[in-house]
Formats: structure tokens, sequence, C-alpha cells
């Protein structure tokens, strides 16, 4: 497993951490680095998407609502709709990562972190956002 895949799972741990506790993604990550083994190699990328989603979170969900039909962000399950956060940020706002690969990666997020459906609902909204985008 690559040094990126493992930093979108430390991310998504720590976004979820947070939505789960009263504490911040920006507070729950150095708590899962102090808890668990995390790879020195994925601890900067890591962190970087959580900043980024951190501090873009409510463009990210107007982004998302928009290319949602039917679905709320606050209606997602929360593994869900971190996942979709962390690839929207790695593809709307980041420029040097690929739609493709951002919707792929979240793909293999969802099947290893999410519920039975999580890969073929996060692909569907992933990519009906990135049609909407035009990236």
């Amino acid at each position: 497993m690559g040094a990126r895949r493992k930093s979108r799972e430390l991310a998504l741990q720590a976004l979820y951490q947070a939505d789960m506790s009263s504490l911040s993604a920006l507070d729950t990550l150095p708590m899962l680095c102090e808890n668990f083994e995390v790879s020195r190699k994925a601890l900067p990328y890591g962190r970087e998407l959580v900043d980024g989603v951190v501090g873009n979170q409510a463009a990210i969900d107007r982004v998302i609502e928009a290319g949602s039909a039917h679905w709320r962000v606050s209606r997602m399950s929360c593994i869900d709709r971190n996942i979709i956060r962390i690839a929207v940020y790695e593809f709307n706002i980041r420029e040097d990562v690929p739609a493709g690969v951002a919707i792929n990666e979240a793909i293999e997020l969802a099947k290893r972190f999410g519920a039975e459906d999580s890969p073929a609902f996060i692909n569907g909204v992933l990519d009906a956002i990135r049609k909407t985008l035009n990236r």
C-alpha cells in the first residue's frame, strides 16, 4: 500500500473521530499518532488532507450537496461523507491529484472502511460532482 493511501486512511480516521466527538480533526490527528503506529511517510500528506478538509469544509460540503441529488451531507454516513470530503478536496482544491485518481482512492477507502453499498454510493456521488466541475 502506498504512502498516499495510508495518508488518506489516516485523514479519514481523524475526520471520523472528530465527527464522533466534540474535538476538531486537527486535534484528533495528534492523538491518533500518539496511540497508533503511523507511517512517517504517510503523516505529512495525511496532515495536509486533514488541514485542507477542515479549512475548506463549508465549500466542500456545498460542492457535495450540489452534486449529490437528493442527499444532504448531514444524512450521509459519517464514513461516506468524510471519504467524499477527502476526494473532493483532492480533485477540486488541490491541482496535482486527477479526479480519476481521487475517485478510485475513495472507492478503495470505501471498500475497506464503509458499508457494503458505500463504494457504489461514493462512486456515483463523486462522478456526478466531477461532471459538474468539468475537470
